[in-house]
């Protein structure tokens, strides 16, 4: 049940993200039954291409704890993390990650490959999958489907004469 509640935080950053034009998906870190971090995907906004939503959370979580290190902590984030986000939530301790949406195009806990399985890893992340994922899919079809909408709306203009 605790999962279902943090997970409905990070499906409101992801909302966030969305608003502002971003692919919306949005992170906590969870320490001791404390958010110590959140964020929301904002690369276009922050001209960064590493300012994923897991990120963001991290380096927030980091900052209240002082420590780059979060043992014991968990992630919970509404889309299955890419490769760089994985390595991140390695290299930060993270003991556990809870995801909502899978990605088959670049996620990598299990549509693209078993990342925190493999053997050269020296730190084990335990994972949850699907909490909330049809509204997470759902979020994200929306956006999609609105920008494509944009879009069409965009050419029809540049079609029409002044």
């Amino acid at each position: 049940m605790k999962d279902q509640e943090w997970m409905k935080r990070a499906l409101e950053l992801a909302a966030k993200a969305a608003k502002e034009n971003e692919i919306p998906v949005g992170a906590i870190v969870v320490l001791d039954d404390e958010i110590i971090g959140e964020g929301y995907n904002s690369p276009i906004s922050l001209c960064d291409p590493t300012a994923h939503a897991e990120i963001q959370a991290i380096r927030t979580a980091c900052k209240a704890v002082n420590n780059y290190r979060l043992p014991g902590a968990t992630l919970y984030v509404t889309l299955e993390p890419c490769s760089m986000c994985a390595g991140a939530i390695v290299h930060a301790r993270i003991d556990r990650v809870v995801y909502a949406a899978t990605e088959p195009k670049s996620g990598v806990v299990e549509s693209q490959g078993q990342f925190f399985n493999a053997p050269f890893l020296n730190h084990q992340v335990k994972v949850e999958k699907g909490i909330l994922g049809e509204i997470a899919s759902s979020q994200l079809t929306q956006f999609f489907q609105y920008r494509r909408e944009q879009k069409k709306k965009l050419k029809e203009l540049a079609k029409k004469p002044f």
